[in-house]
């Protein structure tokens, strides 16, 4: 019974390392060169290029418009030899194509891009709490005066004899088993 039990705890954590499995990594990869969107920023990374004379290749950002690597915004590519990226920014909305192309001539891959229009954030009012809690030091707290500090003090030391006298009655007392 208790591997029938096991076995039925064990089924659903299987399935889900078997969904995750099936889930893509990251950024979609096409042609071995990936490519990404955060904002208005483009990047492609790649691993399929060669340094040569001190350069790894070029990535050109096209427009719908644009038909051909050399019309489009050129930026070097660095990195290293595990991997070697390139980014744009300050890229407006639209549809966008990515080349690479390696310093042998190469080309690493192409692909295209969608750049979404960037969400201008909405100030809402929120209503603040007209009596709120003090707390805290450097203004947040405010002065009341001696008399405030006496009574905590005295609250203070009632509470430390309380505690005294409890103890001291508690152990005082023969213990029995």
């Amino acid at each position: 019974m208790s591997i029938s039990t096991s076995l039925l705890r064990l089924g659903p954590t299987v399935a889900a390392a078997a969904a995750l499995a099936l889930l893509p990594a990251g950024p979609a990869a096409a042609d071995g060169i990936s490519v990404s969107t955060t904002g208005n920023t483009v990047s492609v990374t790649t691993g399929a290029c060669s340094q040569i004379n001190g350069h790894w290749g070029t990535a050109s950002l096209l427009s719908s418009g644009q038909a051909n690597f050399s019309q489009g915004r050129q930026v070097a590519l660095s990195g290293t030899s595990a991997g070697q990226s390139a980014a744009w920014s300050n890229v407006s909305a639209g549809t966008y194509t990515v080349i690479v192309v390696c310093s042998n001539g190469s080309t690493a891959g192409t692909q295209s891009v969608v750049v979404s229009p960037a969400s201008s954030p909405s100030a809402s009012p929120t209503a603040s709490p007209s009596r709120g809690v003090m707390g805290g030091l450097g203004g947040g707290s405010k002065d009341y005066g001696t008399v405030t500090a006496v009574a905590g003090g005295a609250l203070v030391g009632t509470g430390i004899v309380a505690t005294v006298l409890y103890l001291r009655r508690r152990t005082s007392r023969p213990r029995h088993l």
